[in-house]
């Protein structure tokens, strides 16, 4: 089978058109009942900012599915591999309904943190419980440990580390969304490349989805993804992660399970790096502060957009290496 770039072309093309034209609608929606970010402490703007993001991004991945799947129902468009589609949809139907539920539920959790600011024990509480219900319906991590307790403990562990990990990362114009749309596009070529392109299209879906809203929030920001977008971003990403067939016949090399943790190294080791840097100082690592890798950048003698632009190559040279 030939690797399908029209259908991934399609697959991007539609999911980035939607997210850039339904932001307007969403950012004016934003500002009716304010949902915005108001200037304070620790932010660079001097007024309100719609939280928009993280809806028009859910919209651009959600909508161009529901009409995919109504064409191709109907016959309006052919698709070449349309079988492997519904073998894939038949035999993980359910993981993929888990995950689209799983992904409405964690964009509503960050909606309400952006609204209530969330106190973090029930903020954590909503992410596992979401986290569970993806481990219980979805393949799960093994590293070859034959132990379903360590299996469900890992994955569980990484979906909570890379969720956090986007979350915090959100702090710069940009950044957050950049990092995460690199994500995608490595994660979409490492599952159409090993055939999974029922994987392979939501990462695609994914990546137009995060570009279609770059314009509206990079280099000057008239809306920002907010915790609904940030939470967004790492779930689909953490979920990313765990459905590929990283180790399989066509690469059977087994540190080819560690390729997600190379693709998404950068958010990782910035995580890593606040955690023990607030540890250190005796403050909650939940806290926000100035010490992400983007404001040692600045700190450094960067502009805030140069910044940005030097992390997002970070993450494409480290993905590139994952995939190769």
């Amino acid at each position: 089978m030939i690797f399908p770039f029209n259908f991934f072309l399609a697959a991007f093309a539609s999911a980035f058109l939607a997210s850039l034209l339904a932001l307007p609608l969403w950012r004016k929606w934003a500002l009716r009942v304010n949902l915005v970010d108001e200037p304070g402490r620790r932010k660079i703007h001097d007024e309100p900012v719609p939280l928009a993001g993280g809806f028009a991004v859910l919209t651009g991945i959600l909508l161009p599915v529901m009409a995919g799947a109504v064409c191709i129902g109907f016959g309006v468009v052919k698709v070449s591999f349309a079988s492997l589609l519904v073998y894939g949809l038949e035999r993980r139907g359910l993981e993929l309904a888990a995950i689209a539920c799983g992904a409405v539920a964690i964009t509503l959790l960050g909606w309400l943190d952006d609204k209530h600011e969330l106190k973090p024990l029930p903020k954590f509480a909503g992410q596992f419980l979401i986290a569970l219900l993806v481990a219980v319906a979805c393949k799960r991590i093994t590293l070859f440990v034959h132990s379903e307790i360590f299996s469900y403990a890992i994955t569980l562990l990484w979906l909570l580390t890379v969720i956090n990990a986007f979350n915090f990362m959100d702090n710069m114009n940009g950044l957050c969304a950049g990092v995460g749309a690199v994500g995608a596009f490595f994660f979409g070529l490492v599952a159409g490349a090993n055939g999974e392109y029922l994987v392979a299209t939501v990462a695609f879906l994914m990546f137009g989805a995060l570009l279609g809203f770059l314009p509206w929030n990079f280099p000057n920001a008239r809306a920002f993804l907010g915790d609904a977008g940030s939470h967004l971003v790492g779930y689909l990403l953490a979920v990313m992660g765990i459905l590929p067939h990283f180790y399989s016949k066509q690469n059977p090399h087994p540190l080819a399970v560690l390729s997600p943790l190379l693709i998404l190294a950068v958010p990782l080791a910035d995580l890593a790096r606040v955690v023990v840097a607030r540890s250190f100082q005796g403050t909650p690592f939940w806290v926000g502060d100035t010490n992400h890798l983007s404001h040692w950048l600045v700190r450094a003698g960067l502009s805030r957009t140069r910044a940005v632009l030097l992390i997002w190559l970070a993450a494409v040279l480290v993905g590139a290496v994952a995939c190769l």
